[in-house]
């Protein structure tokens, strides 16, 4: 396999997953290479299988949280129902100690799904990234762009022929080219970049800027094209672009194909949503307004990604389509299957033993199960007695200085009270003058 010498995506978080992923990439491509199969889009829709398969042991636990989550709902409801209102620090304890025991009896984490959620989102941006520039990553295409390249640097002022013909297509890359370097292998990687990008009418138009590059460009498309086409596209090329000039060839097979890919990526999403397990509705009845509209905000996200899907898909490449439609495939079939064994899943057993690993990670720590039982028991006792003591305090004054005014009104005569009472009514004469 060819060393990965091109601009690799160098972020901090996402550039060394990226690489990570590139490696992979390129192995695969080997593999197959190896067998005299040289072609992207397939490598792409086995290199996302793989991928998917790896990330699916954490896909699983995040599907289990959400069952588990679904059947302690009533549960989490009921305490929040419970202390509804009550904003002091008694309360706010008792409401996260009976919230946690839940969360423990279920065997599940407060924190859900984040930690699997965090993991996986570096993981599919670090993805996109690779397939944003496969010769980055896959030595092997790169190496078909190695004579162009070297008869490019060769022409003067070739430098500003390819910034201009950057600007002139629009041509985006990652990151963002600059011909104004000095460093060969920089420029050699970046014109590489740029190659990689440009659909059949982009070579058209690089014929033009290099004309005395012709038949070297003609044989570096037609490699390019080669390890480039899946099924009957380009996956460098747009849709739109394959359906504009097959429209005006009035070449209507290949136009609805390439209407095909981005409505086949939206009709993957849709079902994909689809089958992911939905809250029991009767578990939200007693649902807070934030619970609401967090809801609502989940039911609009479900809506506006298909179509977000639908609509980016006519004006991205090819290549990025198959990508979309490959992982929404793939994630179908894994829910399919995950949703097939949760049914089966006796929910009750796996609560027992989450139970019975918490009692015995308490132990190992020291902790026997009836000293914390007896240590709630005695927290929730102090709190009310603190509770109570507060309210019995306020009314016993009440009671204490109403017993004191009628002891001093039938004081008799000579006694103590009696002469307190004198003092008293001396002090508020004087105190009135």
């Amino acid at each position: 396999m060819s060393d990965m010498l091109l601009t690799a995506y160098n972020g901090a978080i996402l550039g060394p997953i990226a690489k990570l992923l590139g490696w992979i990439m390129n192995g695969i491509y080997y593999l197959m290479s190896l067998i005299g199969i040289e072609n992207v889009g397939l490598t792409i829709i086995i290199f996302t299988l793989v991928v998917y398969l790896f990330m699916f042991p954490l896909t699983y636990k995040q599907q289990k949280f959400s069952k588990l989550s679904q059947k302690m709902q009533p549960e989490i409801q009921a305490i929040q129902k419970k202390y509804s209102g009550k904003k002091d620090q008694a309360s706010m304890m008792a409401m996260q100690e009976e919230t946690q025991a839940v969360y423990q009896k279920y065997g599940v984490s407060m924190m859900g799904s984040c930690v699997q959620l965090l993991i996986q989102m570096p993981l599919l941006l670090a993805l996109y990234r690779v397939f944003m520039n496969v010769p980055a990553y896959v030595g092997e295409i790169k190496e078909k762009f190695a004579p162009l390249v070297n008869g490019i640097m060769e022409s003067g002022g070739y430098q500003e022929k390819m910034a201009q013909f950057t600007t002139d297509l629009n041509i985006y890359t990652q990151p963002a080219v600059d011909f104004t370097a000095t460093d060969k292998t920089v420029l050699s990687n970046y014109i590489v970049d740029v190659l990689y990008k440009i659909n059949s009418a982009g070579w058209d138009r690089l014929q033009e800027v290099f004309p005395s590059l012709k038949d070297v460009i003609a044989s570096a498309s037609e490699a390019v094209t080669h390890v480039n086409t899946f099924i009957v596209f380009n996956i460098s090329d747009t849709p739109w672009h394959i359906i504009k000039t097959n429209f005006s060839n009035h070449n209507f097979v290949m136009v609805f194909a390439a209407i095909l890919i981005p409505v086949v990526s939206y009709l993957t999403q849709v079902l994909n949503i689809k089958m992911m397990p939905q809250p029991d509705a009767s578990n939200n009845s007693n649902n807070n307004a934030n619970a609401d509209a967090m809801a609502q905000q989940m039911k609009t996200m479900n809506q506006i990604m298909p179509l977000f899907s639908l609509i980016m898909c006519f004006t991205v490449s090819v290549g990025l389509g198959i990508y979309w439609i490959a992982g929404a495939v793939i994630r179908a079939a894994q829910q399919f299957l995950l949703n097939k064994h949760f049914e089966k899943m006796d929910l009750e057993d796996i609560i027992r033993k989450n139970q019975e690993k918490a009692k015995k990670k308490r132990e190992k720590m020291g902790i026997a199960e009836n000293q914390i039982s007896n240590a709630a028991r005695i927290n929730t006792k102090k709190i009310n007695d603190s509770a109570d003591k507060v309210q019995m305090t306020s009314a016993e004054k009440e009671l204490q200085l109403e017993k004191a005014k009628a002891a001093k009104t039938n004081a008799k005569p000579g006694s103590m009270a009696a002469k307190a009472n004198m003092v008293r009514d001396f002090n508020e004469r004087n105190s009135r003058k």
